[in-house]
């Protein structure tokens, strides 16, 4: 009897001590929820919990063909949890082999003390699958876009670039960047205790993708620009060069060639000097291309006529002091003979005739000195001073090219205007922006600035910017066989670190637009410090023909349009 009572206590009193267990745990559960639950929660959210802002789609930029130049194609980034991995050092080995990446590098993410670290944005597709391989714990994967440029370095430093963020950096990127870009949708990506993906808080929340451009540039044109720009380049062995096509009756530029360039795919690579669109920001001394603009201040004016004869003082001008040459000594030149040759002292005395009122007045009606507007970022002005600053000297050498400086843009700008009928038009490089839905946000028309010189003064530099490229011309390897175009030649004297003009250091270009009589396309070229050669009418105006002829053919514009009275009239010797 005894024994069973010391049983029945035993029970007892182990019951009374598991009750009393589970009456402690349940007060102290009570006690962590009621008291401690948000703070366990939030605890727990820093461990399992991680808002990631996932980017919208960007938008594709088209051609004026709606060829794609630009685009962005789903990529997979890796991340990591540290806190849900064990041994980060295997890991970070593991990862840093299928990632290409360095294991020091990934192991101070994975000891960075964060909740979530990125270990890899935007990962190719066989380092994703690696990676995926390894089924480490607290490794996760979550979709993002990578902006891929199918035509390589083709208009680069138009395009420009994004950041592995999809933040436009340079160019059109940048410049119409909140076009582009989509909205942003923030997710709650949620781990288990093993690291494991099991949702999203969001629901898989969809970003609104943002829109697309479609540019004036055609690709094929900017193909063909490039490619003569390059071989010149190399075979003239020069620092660089750039090549312009405008439509001249809308501002359109249809290519934007620059050599050297960069691939945008990868452009960390690349030397940063090449990013930016040096066309628009890189103003340079315009030599004799800038005569074809006096010579039109000087008809507007009623100054001179195209036949207004000059004594050329047989190659050598004394100017207060300074002396003017000539690269071939002249007698009597015409004014049409004097942009034909490209006569240094003609200039400088149609220049004296004229003023340097008339001549500036001019220059800013074509616009020099002023920014054109273009939808590109970092535009610079140039350098055209007030008329009131110039000296003789001044005014004489601003006549042909020097102590005024342009922007390529600017030049093709104004000898468009020439072509235009005297009206100069802002020139452009985006035609629409459209929706998500495809459909038209914004268009950009065609804009005229101003009327510049008359249609008839226009006309006439016209025919006699065709005499140019005529036997005897300063341009002759511009010519196009089957079509009549018009050009002028440059070649100016670089300023060297001294602030004096080099000896052997000069930029060779050639200015102009075909057909003569209705001009269908205008094309700049520039030769940054040719080699084996300097002058523009070697070194630039064979790059000219080149792109003339087969933009031309490409663009179905008829042959014809020859202008044999002119050629007559132009290249009988004037005697005196």
């Amino acid at each position: 009897m005894k024994r069973k009572q010391r049983h029945r206590l035993r029970a007892a009193i182990v019951g009374g001590l598991f009750f009393a267990w589970f009456v402690a745990i349940g007060v102290r559960a009570g006690y962590v929820q009621l008291y401690n639950g948000n703070w366990l929660s939030h605890q727990a959210a820093g461990r399992y919990e991680r808002e990631v802002t996932l980017k919208g789609k960007r938008g594709t930029v088209y051609d004026r063909r709606h060829e794609t130049l630009a685009m962005s194609i789903e990529t997979t980034s890796v991340a990591a949890y540290p806190g849900m991995i064990e041994d980060k050092a295997r890991a970070a080995a593991d990862l840093a082999r299928a990632l290409g990446l360095e294991a020091k590098e990934v192991r101070r993410r994975l000891d960075s003390g964060r909740s979530f670290v990125w270990i890899k944005r935007q990962a190719g597709p066989k380092e994703t699958a690696a990676v995926r391989a390894l089924k480490l714990s607290g490794v996760g994967f979550l979709p993002e876009h990578s902006r891929f440029y199918p035509n390589g370095v083709l208009a680069a430093q138009v395009l420009g670039f994004t950041g592995v963020d999809g933040q436009g950096l340079e160019g059109l990127e940048f410049y119409y960047n909140g076009d582009l870009q989509g909205e942003n949708a923030t997710v709650t990506v949620v781990r288990d205790a093993r690291g494991r993906g099991f949702g999203t808080l969001a629901e898989q929340a969809a970003p609104r993708a943002g829109g697309d451009l479609v540019l004036t540039i055609d690709r094929q044109v900017q193909f063909i620009a490039e490619q003569a720009l390059t071989e010149a380049v190399s075979e003239y062995q020069a620092q660089s060069g750039m090549a312009l096509v405008m439509v001249p009756r809308t501002g359109e530029l249809l290519a934007v060639a620059q050599y050297p360039s960069f691939n945008p795919n990868a452009f960390g690579r690349s030397d940063r000097a090449t990013w930016r669109n040096r066309a628009i920001t890189d103003p340079f001394e315009p030599g004799s291309t800038l005569k074809i603009f006096s010579a039109a201040a000087a008809l507007e004016h009623n100054i001179s006529a195209p036949d207004t004869i000059y004594y050329c003082e047989n190659g050598t001008y004394r100017v207060a002091g300074h002396t003017v040459n000539d690269t071939k000594p002249h007698g009597w030149l015409s004014l049409q003979q004097i942009v034909k040759y490209s006569s240094n002292i003609g200039a400088v005395k149609l220049v004296e005739q004229m003023g340097p009122r008339l001549l500036h007045t001019t220059l800013e009606g074509f616009g020099f000195g002023t920014r054109t507007g273009i939808d590109c970022p970092g535009e610079s002005p140039g350098a055209l001073s007030h008329y009131k600053r110039w000296t003789v000297v001044d005014t004489g050498a601003i006549a042909f090219g020097q102590g005024v400086s342009v922007t390529a843009l600017q030049m093709i700008g104004a000898a468009a205007a020439l072509a235009n009928d005297g009206i100069l038009m802002r020139p452009y490089v985006v035609q629409a922006v459209l929706g998500p839905d495809g459909q038209p946000v914004r268009t950009t028309t065609p804009e005229a600035l101003r009327q510049v010189v008359s249609p008839q003064t226009a006309l006439t530099i016209r025919r006699i910017m065709h005499s140019v490229v005529t036997e005897g011309g300063t341009g002759v390897q511009a010519d196009v066989p089957g079509y009549a175009v018009s050009g002028k030649t440059g070649t100016a004297q670089k300023i060297d670190r001294t602030g004096s003009y080099s000896r052997d250091r000069f930029i060779a270009s050639f200015v102009g637009f075909a057909p003569t009589e209705r001009p269908a396309i205008a094309v700049l070229v520039v030769i940054d410090e040719p080699g084996k050669a300097i002058y523009g009418g070697l070194v630039a105006a064979p790059v000219f023909s080149r792109i003339v002829r087969e933009t031309l053919g490409y663009l179905d514009v008829p042959p014809g349009g020859h202008l044999p009275k002119l050629r007559v009239a132009v290249d009988a010797e004037v005697q005196g």
